[in-house]
């Protein structure tokens, strides 16, 4: 164990953790909401420090971040347990999963942000990211290995669900360059249905922070659940908010739900639903929208907005076709917010 960052001490040996928006108070001998961040007499310690459970090379269209170095590897990594608790959790053996420290020795590889940085580099990735569970409750190790990146010449990224705070987001934000960023929903019914949570704005809140104060790159993600998220009303007042906080030319994917955990009794997204998302995005300034996990559907492809040709076709994670450079059109010039 490796003693946190960002705490303060309260009375009687309680300590308040500070690096996500639960902000856990937690009595000594206790576990923060989290699972991986401890109390021991009085001061606050991070479990896995250095010790990953997942970790791949990945292209880094699969975060998803399609503006961001596309067609590039990244280096992935993710350790155990989450900070929600979503109900349809598409990576649940981690992000519920909670061992013992005989159990953590048996599945976790030791991944010390000295040996993160090499690994990437070794594998010819270009960065590295924080993925399949929330980056923000390992936030030290974050801290550390990005840090390192970012002096070998690597980008950084984390996948997350927004709940980082202001104060972590200062002492990351120099080191970090990318988020692909969850906003689940847009009502307090719609985020209630998919996890316990605090007062979603706050998510919000972190991500104009993140842009505005640190200029980290970013990518809005939606999972778009029957019944559950899918309102066109809320959708169209989710793509309003990305374009009038984060600019029209911010991407925005829609992504198609499948049955997990509690919500294994809900059908796969319909691809019409995802189109109709796309649509409404689009019919409310969006430039860039895109219908994800659907492989081969003409809205995994970025087009230009002003001369309207197809300047990056994928399939899937793979780009088989690209017209574009230093983050421009090849045919008109326009500016498309890519970073390459």
């Amino acid at each position: 164990m490796k003693e946190a960052t960002l705490y303060k001490k309260l009375k009687n040996n309680s300590v308040q953790c500070l690096a996500c928006h639960n902000k856990c108070i937690i009595p000594e001998g206790k576990w923060g909401i989290c699972g991986i961040r401890k109390n021991i007499k009085g001061k606050l310690y991070l479990a896995p420090f250095g010790k990953a459970i997942a970790v791949n090379i990945d292209p880094i269209e699969k975060k998803p971040l399609f503006h961001f170095y596309p067609g590039t590897s990244v280096l992935s990594l993710g350790t155990w347990s989450c900070n929600f608790r979503c109900r349809g959790c598409q990576n649940y053996e981690l992000s519920r999963f909670h061992p013992d420290e005989e159990t953590i020795a048996m599945v976790s590889e030791k991944v010390p942000p000295e040996k993160a940085v090499e690994l990437a580099k070794s594998y010819g990735a270009r960065g590295i990211a924080w993925t399949y569970n929330e980056p923000t409750i390992w936030f030290e190790y974050t801290l550390k290995t990005a840090k390192l990146a970012k002096k070998a010449g690597l980008y950084t990224v984390y996948v997350t669900n927004g709940s980082i705070t202001e104060q972590a987001l200062d002492l990351i934000g120099p080191y970090l360059d990318a988020f692909s960023v969850d906003i689940k929903a847009f009502s307090n019914k719609s985020y209630e249905k998919i996890t316990p949570i605090f007062d979603w704005h706050k998510i919000l809140d972190s991500i104009v922070y993140a842009k505005n104060k640190w200029n980290i790159h970013i990518e809005v993600v939606t999972n778009i659940v029957p019944t559950i998220n899918d309102d066109p009303v809320e959708l169209r007042n989710l793509a309003r908010w990305i374009r009038n906080n984060l600019g029209k030319k911010t991407p925005w994917h829609v992504t198609r739900f499948f049955p997990y955990l509690e919500f294994s009794h809900l059908p796969p997204t319909p691809i019409s639903t995802l189109e109709k998302a796309h649509n409404i995005g689009i019919s409310e300034g969006l430039e860039f929208v895109y219908a994800g996990n659907i492989l081969g559907h003409p809205y995994e492809d970025t087009y230009c907005p002003h001369c309207k040709r197809r300047v990056i076709k994928r399939r899937g994670f793979e780009i088989v076709e690209k017209h574009t450079h230093n983050g421009k059109c090849d045919f008109c010039g326009e500016d498309l917010n890519i970073i390459e």
